[in-house]
């Protein structure tokens, strides 16, 4: 079957799902953000989409999830949609089911959470203890530390750790799921340094290569990663030879179009990049790729969202428009697509040409063409 990589406009908030080559389904964070009192409310209904895809392929679980760290705006509703094992107060038969959790050594980490990060957490440390169904990205020593302080062997525990710098266990891109996933962050040096969990700096950021009839295409998946940790990455995979790490076909777009995401000052009219994350912008973007700015619409000059510190940025949204004119691309926003009037999810294909957007289907029908592709 085809690959396919689907976004959902939720606002400023992330969710992301891959339908892989061997029907292996994986989401990447969920955001409820829907409000079901407000009828004007624009965002998807997220659990009611999900519910819909799995129902139609005849499932009630996802193979994995990751939860790339725990703001609001990536785990909102988590306690209400998933079948969580840690405790039977959120078991039951309409919940989905999730084969391999995955999250940042900082979800198991870190201490006064509340809500749906609270959850997340219990989750993740419980099917840590039980040494199955989890994946922890990054091995700080203070892992290590809280391993032996629940009196759990590190070392019969290793297995399910995942670095930067490594590939996910159980893909491969000449296999039957057609991908592979290679970590960028978080790193775990930088969380042994700091005494404080910072849950941008230490998300999870990630490279999947797709392979169709020999054809390349790559998703470059940002989380929420500022520009000192794009700026991070870059070097640190640059000096291990790993460029092609780096490349992209499409750009699932750090922390909702900020400013911050590229360098430190926000600019009149358009954000001038940190030198690194300039490069991987510009020089590591594939001709007619595509950026995706998971956030609410791009505000106009002048405007208070427009003077507002939270993102999106108009002036990130200026250089992202702009070098994607510059290679034959597009800057897409998920509560813009097709319409700011009626925002819907949208849905790129992996072919043997590239990567393709999806066109909607009919309203008669259950089919779906493809574009011509433009990345790949």
């Amino acid at each position: 079957m085809t690959a396919r990589i689907e976004f959902f406009p939720l606002g400023n908030a992330d969710t992301l799902r891959l339908d892989l080559a061997d029907g292996r389904k994986i989401l990447f964070d969920y955001a409820a953000m829907r409000s079901g009192d407000d009828s004007q409310d624009k965002r998807c209904d997220l659990p009611a989409t999900l519910r819909r895809d799995l129902d139609k392929a005849g499932r009630d679980y996802f193979d994995a999830v990751c939860i790339t760290h725990t703001d609001t705006d990536h785990c909102k509703g988590f306690g209400d949609f998933f079948w969580l094992e840690h405790a039977k107060a959120y078991q039951g038969d309409d919940r989905i089911k999730i084969d391999e959790l995955w999250v940042p050594a900082a979800a198991i980490l870190e201490d006064n959470l509340k809500g749906d990060a609270r959850l997340v957490r219990a989750e993740a440390r419980h099917r840590l203890r039980e040494g199955k169904g989890v994946r922890v990205f990054s091995r700080p020593g203070r892992l290590k530390e809280w391993l032996e302080d629940e009196c759990l062997n590190f070392e019969n525990r290793k297995h399910l750790i995942v670095d930067a710098g490594e590939l996910v266990p159980g893909y491969e891109k000449d296999g039957p799921e057609q991908v592979e996933f290679f970590v960028h962050s978080p790193f775990g040096w930088r969380q042994d340094e700091n005494t404080v969990v910072s849950r941008n700096e230490d998300s999870i950021v990630m490279h999947a290569t797709f392979q169709e009839a020999g054809t390349e295409s790559r998703l470059f998946l940002g989380s929420d990663a500022t520009y000192e940790i794009l700026s991070q990455i870059v070097r640190t995979t640059r000096r291990h030879g790993n460029a092609d790490r780096l490349r992209w076909d499409i750009m699932k777009l750090p922390h909702h179009c900020s400013y911050l995401s590229l360098g430190p000052e926000r600019g009149t009219d358009e954000t001038v990049p940190d030198p690194d994350v300039r490069w991987l912008f510009e020089d590591q973007r594939e001709e007619g790729s595509c950026i995706v700015s998971p956030s609410c619409p791009i505000p106009a000059k002048g405007t208070l969202d427009d003077k507002s510190d939270q993102p999106p940025h108009r002036q990130a949204a200026n250089y992202h428009r702009r070098i994607s004119r510059d290679f034959d691309g597009e800057f897409e926003v998920t509560m813009e697509k097709p319409s700011k009037a009626s925002p819907r999810p949208f849905t790129y294909m992996v072919t043997a040409q590239g990567i393709a957007p999806e066109l909607a289907a009919p309203m008669v029908g259950n089919t779906a063409a493809a574009e011509t592709p433009r990345a790949g």
